[in-house]
């Protein structure tokens, strides 16, 4: 998976920003609303107009359209299609590219098994509860194999009560697959167990750059999410597969 690298981006949002994701790391980009994080993930996806270089693994691909990038976007709406059943709307990336239905088909089953969804393949979207939109949302965005994986607050339209299995999953996946990750958040939470590293944008701007334990123990970052803890999955009030288990994560 490559390694991503800013030079002197500039843009309504940022001016000169310069940053590196290091190859198969989970960066997590922490900052308020307005901050720019959701810019930077689409200028890394090549989906606003920018100035300056995005390189991946060293080679330019700022000419390279978005649909070109090896790129797997969880957007913060998430954007499932209502009128697909889960199984289509994870295969749907397939089918425009073009693959044979039974290659859509076996992809579609790998990736439900993955998230743990598989109840869910004829479902709809609007009969599913919002950590279940969560996972087919990113199974999804991995269904085309991409090489970087953007996730845009993805636990922001959650609720608070949501387990701790989630974030949980989503890291372990990320491990396993080895796939550069950058996860956007206001939440210091997120960011204290799932990353890597640590961003904290604010103003268009870069203010420090950390390893999660060194964040930390420095407490370096004043953000009032940091006290909220998410309750355990006994209590939790979204239908999570660790729930229905009658455990507590994975």
């Amino acid at each position: 998976m490559p390694a991503i690298e800013l030079r002197n981006i500039r843009n309504h949002v940022f001016s000169n920003l310069d940053m590196k994701v290091l190859d198969g790391e989970l960066l997590v980009v922490l900052g308020p609303n307005g901050a720019g994080k959701t810019t930077l993930l689409n200028i890394i996806a090549g989906l606003v107009d920018y100035e300056g270089t995005v390189l991946f693994d060293g080679v330019p691909v700022d000419k390279v359209p978005a649909n070109e990038r090896q790129i797997g976007y969880l957007f913060q709406n998430l954007a499932l299609f209502p009128h697909l059943d889960v199984a289509s709307n994870v295969g749907y990336s397939l089918r425009v590219c073009g693959k044979r239905r039974e290659e859509i088909e076996d992809k579609v089953d790998e990736l439900l098994k993955l998230m743990k969804i598989e109840h869910l393949k004829y479902r709809y979207p609007k009969s599913l509860s919002g950590g279940e939109k969560q996972r087919v949302a990113l199974a999804r965005a991995l269904a085309s194999s991409p090489e970087v994986l953007l996730l845009d607050e993805p636990f922001n339209n959650l609720d608070i009560g949501m387990c701790k299995c989630l974030r949980r999953e989503i890291r372990q996946i990320q491990r396993e697959m080895r796939i550069t990750t950058i996860l956007v958040t206001h939440n210091l939470a997120d960011a204290e167990e799932m990353s890597d590293r640590i961003v904290v944008l604010n103003g268009g701007k870069i203010r420090q750059v950390k390893s999660n334990e060194m964040l930390f123990k420095n407490a370096a970052v004043d953000n009032g999410n940091r006290s909220q803890r998410f309750q355990d999955c006994l209590h939790c009030a979204i239908n999570c597969y660790c729930k229905r288990k009658g455990g507590d994560g994975l």
